[in-house]
Formats: structure tokens, sequence, C-alpha cells
């Protein structure tokens, strides 16, 4: 398979793409660039935010759940207008949030990190019927957040540590027990960044880096990657036979981005993986 460029604005840090499975359409952001983007069709439409944005779940056709790096908020696509939801770690002006996605529950989970990914300063939220907890600390790049489809286990990365963890629900959609060790790259040095779990549990991951989109059967092992034309790949989303993959040039030199010149824009290629379709957050 053959990655193609999807959208060609050059994002600084691309994250957080949602195929939303009603409007059949993509959405991601850029972080670094404060910005939320969706091209329906051949339609290139943009939002820019004073503060940076990284992550999303569907409420309904017309809003979004947006994280930023002070906030949860009600994001209407129709209109561009915002509304608060909840404050997320808005009295720490180092951190930022970071990877998010809704879980089978209606819940929302959300990253936070350190602006300049300082150890250990960030976090891992649920957002729940209203209430925010948090359920893990110490997490210094969170990554990788998403959910077997049978709505059992939860799977989270910090990049920094490169593990990926597995993690037991209840039948509320919170954490029962402790995480236990998914996918440990100490030794390849792959850095986990976004991920996604098929239908019937392929975890699909960017890995930053690498080049690549990796796939992983659900005890963990390597099954075939996708290449891109680019190093670093952060997230990947799935809908309608489509793989998209949004990546970064976030820290590269000037020869990186002589060498790299399709680095931060959105790819897609054809695939015979078949994503779940995400869940709404029940707000």
């Amino acid at each position: 398979m053959t990655a193609e460029v999807f959208d060609d604005r050059r994002n600084l840090l691309g994250e957080g793409p949602l195929w939303h499975p009603r409007l059949g359409q993509l959405f991601w952001f850029d972080i670094l660039g404060n910005r939320l983007f969706t091209k329906p069709g051949e339609l290139r439409q943009e939002w820019v935010f004073d503060r940076h944005v990284s992550a999303a779940g569907w409420v309904d056709d017309t809003a979004l759940l947006v994280a930023t790096e002070t906030d949860l908020i009600r994001f209407y696509v129709t209109s561009g207008v915002s509304e608060q939801v909840i404050p997320l770690e808005a009295d720490n002006p180092l951190t930022r949030s970071n990877d998010g996605r809704a879980d089978p529950y209606g819940g929302f989970w959300i990253g936070t990190m350190g602006k300049q990914a300082q150890t250990d300063a960030g976090a891992i939220y649920r957002y729940y019927r209203g209430e925010l907890r948090r359920l893990f600390d110490k997490i210094s790049i969170p990554n990788a957040i998403c959910f077997a489809p049978d709505g059992a286990h939860a799977y989270f990365a910090d990049t920094k540590q490169r593990i990926i963890w597995r993690q037991r629900l209840d039948g509320q959609g919170w954490p029962k027990g402790e995480p236990e060790i998914f996918i440990d790259h100490g030794e390849t040095g792959r850095g986990p960044d976004g991920a996604v779990v098929t239908q019937d549990g392929l975890f699909v991951c960017a890995e930053w880096g690498s080049w690549r989109v990796a796939v992983y059967d659900a005890a963990g092992v390597f099954l075939e990657e996708i290449k891109l034309p680019v190093e670093q790949a952060s997230c990947p989303a799935l809908g309608l036979g489509k793989l998209y993959v949004t990546t970064a040039q976030q820290g590269f030199t000037q020869e990186q981005l002589a060498a790299q010149p399709q680095a931060g824009m959105t790819f897609v290629t054809d695939t015979h993986l078949i994503g779940q379709d995400e869940h709404q957050v029940i707000l």
C-alpha cells in the first residue's frame, strides 16, 4: 500500500484525526499551530484558536468535544462557536492536552503533557457525564488512547517510555485493576504515537520517527506496516476503506525539511483494515 497526500496543508504537529461516522468526513488538528482542519470533498476548512487544541470526539452532527490546553469545549463546526464544558489543568501553564479519544461508554479520555515534554509532567483523564477524573499520572507523552471493540480494555502509551499499556475496564468504562504492558518498544527504539483498534481487534499505531504505521494483533504481535514518505507519523484514523495518517515537522532542521518536503501533511491510502465507528461523546 502506498500512502498519498490527502491534504497538503503542512502542520507543525498534526494530530488527533477523527473520522466522523455520521458526517463522513475527517477532522484533525495542528496542535502547535492552534488549528482544527476538515476536508469534506474538495472543500478545505480550518478554524484557528487562541490556545493549543489536540483531540476531539463527536457529540452530534453539529458539534465536537474538543480538548484544548486549558479545557474541554463544545465546538460547533456549523458556526465556529464554542462553549466551555469543563476546565482541564487550567491552573498549570506548563502543560497542554495531547492525544485523546471517546470510549464505548460515551466518555472521553484525554492526555496532558508538558509543553517541553518534561518527564512525568502529564496525566490521563476521563470525562464522563459531567465528571473529569484523573486516571493515571506521571505520564510524559500520553498517546495511543483507543479501545477494544468489546469495550473490555483501553490502551494508552507513554511515547517517552516507548511502552503501550492495556487496561481492563468495568461496566461503565472506568479502569479496573492495574494496567499491563501490551507492547514494549524499549529495544526497538520505536516511539508509539496515536493509535486505533479495528473492528476485529487489531491495534494500528503510528510510530514516531519510524516512517510507518504498524499493525499488531490482539496479543501485541507485529503483523504488517504501512510505509510513509515522511519520518514523523503521529496518528491514524480509519474510515470507509481508507487509512488516514497525520504527520509532523516538529523539531526538524532545515536539512530535514528540505529532504522531507511533505512532512506535516496528512496522508491517505486504501486499506483492508476496517475501523470501529468512532464513539459518540455523551455530555
